[in-house]
């Protein structure tokens, strides 16, 4: 029985990478260094049209990794965290592939923002999420302008 459900799950993936490499978009955002398969149709799907989203901005709040503002009448708040109110599986596909990116894919764009950040004296998740917060500003342009990543530091 088990054996079974995985010969169709590998029926299911060999559908699902057929039917994502006819779409354009796909190695668009296959060409991000950290970004295979299935992170890449994970991130189409979720995303749809890009023409919904009229500003970078806009596609980081869907994704819900844009920070949350506290502000109490002379009161701001100085640690403000994501507001993790968008798409959570987009977000942690990103999350991902910001991980492939900086210990497997060696992409020097990412890896120099991400040491420019830890320099500045933020934590680790911290860092991340400013280097997902910026694949997802890389994603909105190549998808916009249909062109391809290169990665030159």
């Amino acid at each position: 029985m088990l054996l079974h459900y995985r010969e169709h799950l590998a029926a299911l993936e060999k559908q699902i990478d057929a039917l994502a490499s006819e779409i354009e978009e796909y190695q668009i955002i296959q060409s991000i260094p950290g970004i295979g398969e299935k992170i890449a149709a994970t991130i189409i799907s979720e995303i749809g049209e890009i023409d919904r989203f009229n500003h970078p901005k806009k596609l980081v709040a869907f994704a819900g990794v844009d920070p949350s503002v506290h502000i109490s009448g002379k009161f701001t708040a100085t640690i403000n965290r994501i507001t993790k109110r968008g798409s959570s599986r987009l977000r942690h596909s990103l999350f991902l592939a910001v991980l492939c990116s900086l210990r497997r894919s060696g992409s020097k764009k990412m890896k120099a923002f991400y040491d420019k950040k830890i320099a500045e004296g933020k934590p680790h998740k911290v860092a991340m999420i400013a280097c997902v917060n910026k694949m997802l500003h890389w994603i909105f342009a190549l998808l916009r302008s249909k062109e391809t990543f290169l990665d030159m530091a």
